[in-house]
């Protein structure tokens, strides 16, 4: 049996298209991880002992994800005062927090006299930006 050179093209292209219809296309390229929230420069007293990254240990305990969060619950090894606050940081006691630790959770061990009333204001407001 003979086939022409014209039939024997068809036949070929009619096998590609076929086994290009069956091939799954490419899974698109995932999305970029989206960038962290700036710190601002209210932060950088903070910066100085707390990290804000996932997973990073500082000198104080890590403040990723801290808004909404029981106080004392992490791993870090918190005061007495700080584990029995029964505190759970929302932003209005995160900003009584930051303005004047000492009244707000007496005999707790974070070395900070405080922040302003502003300051204070940017800071739980990128604190509220972080996630765990």
């Amino acid at each position: 049996m003979k086939f022409s050179s014209k039939a024997l093209g068809l036949a070929a292209a009619a096998f590609a298209t076929a086994a290009l219809a069956q091939t799954p296309a490419p899974a698109p390229a995932p999305a970029p991880a989206p960038a962290a929230p700036a710190q601002p420069s209210e932060f950088a007293v903070c910066g100085a002992c707390h990290e804000t990254a996932p997973g990073l240990a500082g000198v104080g305990p890590n403040l990723a994800g801290v808004v909404g969060r029981k106080a004392g619950s992490t791993d870090y090894d918190y005061s007495p005062a700080m584990k029995a606050s029964g505190l759970t940081w929302t932003p209005d006691q995160l900003q009584a927090f930051i303005t004047n630790p000492a009244k707000v959770v007496p005999g707790n061990k974070m070395d900070f006299d405080g922040a302003s009333d502003a300051d204070a204001k940017v800071i739980v407001a990128y604190l509220a930006s972080l996630k765990s």
